[in-house]
């Protein structure tokens, strides 16, 4: 069982491999197909037999008469499913379906990857998202200033948001350590619209460590975060279609205290504080805001084009443009040019 975008459904897999995603309730008398029988066309209903493949159609009635066409006349709800990088992805939109994006992060195979499954976060899912766009939370929420350390009274580094092709880069440029040195940048893209594509540097190996941070509504008041991890290596490979190792992490303990040792858990009590959905009516943005007021236009605006049959930022329909989608590539190009045809926002 599963719930997404506020739907109660079911992911199942075939005997000959093959994934399905239907409404958790069968349509004949509400059972649940969480405890359904599986084989090689489909699932089928625990209670009275019913059974549905992949795309929804009724393919059999074991009570009804034998000539009865009435199984024809039912169509179940369910939902394409595909598998990447070890996760498997829904599509719930209107037809036809884009292509699923191939994020570095899910199809490169030259390295290790592995996923980390957070528990459900207690908040709407653009609280979260916005946190995206949200560079100077990191002295409070993450470094030694605040409770955690010294005092910081103003920043010293600026902050730059551009309009890409799959969302928006966020740029950091922080002083050089040195007087004289050059300054130091770092970006990394809201991949438009809920996830966060991010890298690191490991401090005890030195190596280089991508990821991305998918932000999945289970409905207007809480999230489901899968982090997908990926280390580029000259020994080790990760097909895109097969499998990668896991682990679930609890954001809190029982008593329902954070884990503030823990990145994560830092940001969730930030976002879980806020409030279920929380009251931006009552907010008082400053321009340190700018990144999250942008994000928010750009969400406005792509609403505003499915609302008039158009396509969001993002999807993509051509195939030939849905090779590995390497960010370093796009990271170099728009950190080199400063641009991408639009101005920064």
């Amino acid at each position: 069982p599963v719930r997404l975008l506020g739907e109660d459904l079911v992911v199942f897999r075939d005997t000959q491999g093959r994934y399905g995603l239907v409404g958790r309730q069968c349509p004949h008398r509400n059972a649940s197909l969480a405890y359904g029988l599986v084989d090689a066309e489909g699932i089928r209903c625990p209670y009275h037999g019913w059974k549905f493949d992949r795309d929804g159609r009724c393919l059999e009635q074991p009570a009804e008469p034998a000539d009865s066409t009435f199984k024809d006349r039912i169509r179940h709800k369910s939902y394409p499913v595909e598998k990447l990088g070890g996760l498997l992805f829904a599509y719930l939109g209107p037809t036809p379906a884009p292509h699923l994006p191939r994020w570095d992060v899910l199809a490169r195979e030259d390295g290790r990857r592995w996923i980390e499954v957070q528990s459900v976060i207690d908040c709407n899912w653009l609280q979260p998202m916005e946190n995206s766009v949200d560079p100077s939370h990191l002295y409070w929420l993450h470094g030694k200033t605040g409770h955690l350390g010294t005092h910081m009274s103003q920043y010293e580094e600026k902050h730059e948001f551009r309009i890409f092709e799959y969302g928006i880069m966020k740029r950091r440029i922080t002083p050089g350590m040195k007087p004289g040195d050059p300054p130091m940048i770092d970006q990394h893209p809201l991949v438009f619209p809920n996830t966060l594509r991010h890298v690191l540097k490991t401090r005890d190996k030195g190596l280089i460590r991508h990821n991305l941070q998918i932000r999945v509504p289970v409905d207007d008041t809480h999230t489901q975060v899968f982090v997908v991890y990926f280390e580029p290596s000259d020994t080790e490979r990760s097909p895109w279609d097969q499998d990668a190792p896991w682990q679930f992490v609890a954001l809190k303990d029982k008593d329902g205290r954070y884990d503030l040792d823990y990145v994560l858990a830092q940001d969730s009590m930030a976002w879980e504080t806020q409030g279920p959905v929380t009251d931006r009516s009552e907010e008082h943005l400053a321009v340190s805001d700018e990144g999250i007021i942008h994000f928010r236009k750009l969400l406005r605006e792509q609403i505003e084009a499915v609302q008039k049959g158009e396509s969001p930022l993002g999807v993509i329909r051509d195939p030939e443009k849905n090779e590995v989608i390497n960010f370093d590539v796009i990271n170099q190009r728009i950190g080199l040019y400063g641009s991408t045809g639009r101005e920064p926002v």
